[in-house]
């Protein structure tokens, strides 16, 4: 419990109701509450006395004496109920929560996490079922749409996409002006916002703000992306390795038509089809990445609409977030790890300097997941098909047997430290072929729909309002203006410091600078 010094004394209304640990936040998801409550029961909170009830929450500011009682929905208070609670100069309470460790933004009926349990469900189907039973193309309208579609349903809802495959000239212009060096998910994000130009009639800041209340234009824009995707990307991918570009075949399927773009050469749409056993193992793929919550670029794609931004700019900004290391880029960070480790016999002394901070053991452990990846099983599966198609990757045996003696050593099992989906998954794209500037790509086309079912359901969420979260200023007081000749240096100069290249020195020298 909190102790008078802290300022806050929480007092629980009712019994047996999880509670926050030692600080007053925003309640955490649902699927995050139960280890939070385990942690908390000990800690002696009690039922208030007076109401009984199991639905609200009483605190105490022990700045002020005062006390309020607080409403309890689904486990979480609502972060605008903490400003009845104020400072003795009557500023309202706020909550700090740097990286929402502990924040729910949002009511959400798209995906299911329970970290504890190693549990993911779309719209209430377990990962495993769908991952075996169902295909990418049908897993994306059960993620927009909420239910699984009927036979004619899916085959139209196919064609859309297919049909919007074909994208514009304009899409194959602007790879053009790239360098032949840029990175794939470089290309994805500018092509993805540039897109959004091509489309003024669905753009809220030229066609009206209420523009996406019409489910036909919104519904238009979803098929143009998911179509679209898998498109823009097979012309990142071939830009960067030098070859010419080639329509999409909309006869084949989602993913057969992504391999074939990316695949074919001479052969014609008549001659090459991509193996079966690579497009079900890339689909597979697919329907794991599809989704997963609160994510960070998921999370992007919802601020971004709270501005009414078009669903392009959101988009691309949601892919921008996936592109960054500390997201999208795991499974590269994984197949360097195992690289650098080389061999099953350096990997006693890789596990100790992991020990010793010397190393990052990356595709163990989760920011939801504190079990096995549901996700990671399955890919571990996937693996030895494509490995019989492709070859066996050396690294495969490097990857096992770190997985044996991580899952048996206690440091790493006492830190939960299990493997996710980023361990196998970048071994599984080497196989392949792909370049590891790829990976990322192979991440973002199936998120495309988990973004725009989030995107759509933002849209009908009657609680939105743009996000426009607080800080806590700690800066300078006010200052008055200083003229110049009587200013001090107070920003040294190694804090402005940058890079300048030789070519910049050379002319620097030829100029006397």
């Amino acid at each position: 419990g909190s102790s008078p010094a802290s300022g806050l004394w929480l007092k629980l209304c009712a019994l047996p109701l999880p509670v926050w640990a030692h600080q007053l936040l925003v309640v955490p998801l649902m699927h995050r509450s139960r280890a939070l409550a385990r942690h908390v029961v000990a800690g002696g909170l009690v039922a208030d006395p007076v109401s009984g009830t199991n639905d609200t929450i009483t605190v105490t500011d022990n700045r002020t004496g005062k006390s309020y009682t607080l409403p309890i929905t689904d486990n979480t208070i609502k972060a605008n109920d903490l400003k009845q609670v104020k400072s003795p100069d009557g500023a309202p309470l706020k909550t700090y929560d740097p990286g929402y460790m502990n924040t729910t933004c949002c009511i959400s009926k798209i995906s299911f996490i329970d970290g504890d349990k190693g549990i993911l469900r779309y719209r209430g189907y377990p990962i495993e079922q769908l991952a075996e039973k169902s295909s990418f193309v049908e897993v994306a309208y059960l993620l927009v749409y909420g239910e699984l579609p009927t036979a004619p349903q899916l085959a139209e809802w196919n064609r859309n996409i297919m049909r919007h495959s074909m994208i514009h000239n304009d899409m194959y212009k602007l790879h053009e002006a790239f360098r032949y060096d840029a990175h794939p998910m470089g290309m994805l994000v500018s092509a993805l916002a540039a897109k959004g130009t091509l489309h003024p009639e669905a753009n809220p800041a030229l066609a009206g703000q209420d523009c996406y209340k019409d489910l036909a234009l919104r519904n238009k824009q979803i098929v143009r992306i998911l179509g679209g995707g898998p498109t823009i990307a097979a012309i990142a991918y071939r830009h960067r390795i030098g070859r010419p570009n080639v329509p999409s075949n909309a006869d084949l399927g989602y993913v057969e038509n992504f391999l074939y773009m990316l695949d074919v050469l001479h052969e014609g749409p008549t001659e090459y089809k991509p193996h079966p056993t690579l497009v079900k193992a890339l689909d597979v793929l697919f329907i794991l990445h599809a989704e997963h919550e609160l994510n960070c670029s998921t999370s992007a794609m919802r601020h971004l609409a709270s501005s009414n931004v078009d669903v392009y700019t959101a988009t691309a900004a949601a892919a921008g977030a996936l592109y960054g290391p500390r997201h999208g880029g795991a499974n590269e960070a994984v197949l360097r790890m195992l690289e650098r480790i080389g061999s099953v016999e350096r990997i006693p002394q890789f596990v100790q300097d992991v020990k010793d901070r010397k190393e990052k053991l990356m595709g163990f452990g989760h920011r939801v997941y504190k079990n096995y990846d549901p996700r990671a099983r399955l890919v571990r599966k996937i693996a030895d098909d494509v490995f019989a198609i492709c070859g066996r990757q050396p690294l495969i045996e490097v990857a096992m047997e770190l997985e044996k003696v991580a899952l048996s050593d206690e440091y790493f099992v006492k830190r939960k430290l299990y493997p996710n989906v980023d361990f196998y998954s970048g071994l599984i794209y080497k196989a392949m072929g792909f370049p590891e500037d790829m990976f990322t790509i192979l991440f973002a086309v199936p998120r495309l729909a988990g973004w725009l079912a989030h995107w759509s359901e933002w849209i009908d969420d009657p609680d939105n309002k743009i996000y426009r979260p607080f800080q806590v200023y700690k800066g300078e007081d006010k200052r008055d203006f200083p003229d110049m000749a009587n200013r001090k240096e107070l920003v040294k100069g190694d804090q402005t410091k940058m890079q300048y290249s030789n070519f910049s020195a050379r002319r620097a020298a030829s100029l006397g600078k």
